[in-house]
């Protein structure tokens, strides 16, 4: 591989890992700004759990008007839940499909998204030790 390919590829490794890097803080971003606006305006009601997923679940609720709703993006940290369950959700009464497990808030998102950022550097370094090793060096 000649060195200006060598640099061309660590480049690009390292706007990858970077952009995966950024990507998940502002995915903890995102979550601590819906865990605000949820705050800020809090409606508290006891759902059903409709399907149930690591990454997404349905569900639905009724808020004391009388209107069921069903969050199109589902609940907000959604883990261990069960089709069937009944779960106490808080939601924004100002957009009641912005809606979260009770309890439960932006910090459940920051191991995972810690985790995506730490695994991406671990393969990101050792990948740039082995092209920079077996690129050849330039003479002068």
């Amino acid at each position: 591989m000649s060195p200006r390919a060598a640099h061309r590829a660590a480049v690009t490794i390292v706007v990858v890992a970077t952009s995966i890097s950024v990507l998940a803080v502002l995915l903890i971003l995102a979550a601590w700004r819906n865990d605000h606006t949820i705050e800020s305006d809090m409606g508290t009601a006891t759902a059903e759990v409709l399907s149930a997923g690591s990454l997404r679940s349905a569900v639905s609720f009724v808020t004391p008007d009388g209107i069921t709703h069903n969050p199109v993006l589902g609940v907000l940290y959604p883990t261990k839940l069960t089709a069937g369950q009944r779960i106490d959700v808080e939601y924004a009464r100002s957009e009641p499909d912005l809606v979260r497990v009770a309890g439960r808030d932006a910090r459940v998102a920051i191991v995972p998204a810690g985790s995506v950022i730490v695994v991406t550097w671990l393969i990101t370094l050792p990948t740039l030790l082995i092209l920079r090793r077996k690129s050849p060096t330039r003479s002068s």
